[in-house]
């Protein structure tokens, strides 16, 4: 058996053990006819193809699919049920990963978008298979070697600066979105979800959208911003990014929502020591760069100015909340697939920490 690791720990198992002509059924994925397809774009592609949902993908899942000589690819495709289209567009996530293939920011190569409904129920793109772990929590992380883990983390921060230094014209993603009033347009875009899928009250989520929207920050100029970009949704092998995953949320707007949103996830062991959170913290296994070598590698690689770095990190708490919360809803729901061990209390603790976390921050605590 051979290992390979795309989100979680993949085993190859080989068609030794399979029923002949038989194909896996996996909640999400109409096996005959994404096998048809990929077939048809896939041409390394040999033979039966086993599907597997990969752990982790809070909002759009992730699936492994595997042929029988072990070639393996990723697929991607919006949550069961029925869930915003806009949030979930298969179509924009594939042509932002296409648009970057050239670029100084690793991404996986697309093998082909189906918007064909009859295909899978659903649009769904597939890329290619990158070998290394996904560090997305703590004891994926102890799995990073120490002394490869201060590189890993310095050439984080140099991705988000290429990220942000990319010439969005020059790309083909220039008409992804409206560049001006970022943080107007998802505090509005964020508190309408809110709104849709909160069950219960949360009083930290409703003052801080009050401070947020009271202290707005001007914004300096526009870049491409990822939305997400965090250890967990980044390939890593021998003390570097082989790719960054992960597009869904991507838009052009203001890049330090993408600086505070990093920060927040950039937790030092002396930060979480105690706390149940920290299983979603993957640098505090220590050996990482601090926020302040971070800031400063940024500063001086974009020449943006960090001095409201604060509120940019309150808003990724409240606008990670919101996300969370519309994910808790849809768990509640069963729209992310009854394969899936669900804690739906941890998840409403989650986004409960979050607002607290914005409001702390806020108001100085």
């Amino acid at each position: 058996k051979r290992r390979q690791h795309c989100g979680v720990d993949c085993r190859w198992r080989g068609s030794a053990g399979r029923r002949e002509g038989a194909l896996d059924m996996v909640e999400g994925v109409d096996a005959k006819n994404v096998s048809s397809w990929l077939a048809d774009h896939v041409p390394e592609l040999v033979g039966e193809v086993q599907y597997s949902l990969i752990a982790g993908g809070h909002s759009n899942l992730t699936y492994r699919c595997e042929d029988e000589v072990g070639n393996c690819y990723v697929l991607r495709r919006p949550p069961l049920g029925d869930v915003l289209q806009s949030a979930h567009d298969m179509s924009r996530e594939h042509r932002i990963i296409d648009a970057l293939a050239g670029s100084e920011v690793p991404v996986p190569s697309n093998y082909g978008l189906c918007t064909d409904p009859a295909i899978n129920g659903a649009d769904f793109y597939v890329m290619e298979f990158i070998d290394g772990l996904v560090v997305g929590d703590y004891e994926t992380a102890m799995l990073v070697p120490e002394d490869k883990r201060r590189q890993v983390g310095l050439r984080v921060i140099e991705i988000l600066c290429d990220l942000h230094t990319t010439d969005m014209d020059a790309v083909g993603l220039g008409d992804l979105g409206r560049k001006e009033s970022y943080l107007a347009r998802q505090l509005k875009r964020w508190t309408t979800q809110w709104e849709a899928t909160k069950i219960d009250p949360i009083p930290a989520m409703e003052e801080s959208c009050r401070i947020l929207t009271e202290t707005m920050p001007e914004q300096v100029g526009a870049t491409i911003v990822h939305g997400d970009f965090r250890l967990g949704n980044m390939i890593v092998k021998d003390g570097n990014v082989r790719a960054v995953l992960d597009w869904e949320l991507c838009t052009l707007g203001d890049p330090l929502a993408d600086v505070g949103y990093l920060l927040n996830n950039w937790v030092e062991p002396s930060e979480i020591e105690g706390e149940p959170t920290r299983d979603i913290f993957p640098t505090c296994v220590g050996g990482y760069p601090d926020r302040d070598e971070l800031g400063y590698i940024y500063t001086q690689r974009t020449g943006r100015d960090l001095t409201h770095i604060g509120y940019y990190r309150a808003f990724s708490h409240w606008r990670l909340a919101a996300i969370g919360q519309g994910v808790f809803k849809r768990y509640l729901e069963g729209a992310m697939g009854r394969e899936k061990q669900l804690d739906l209390e941890g998840k409403f603790e989650s986004v409960v920490y979050r607002a607290e976390q914005a409001l702390a921050l806020l108001e100085g605590r």
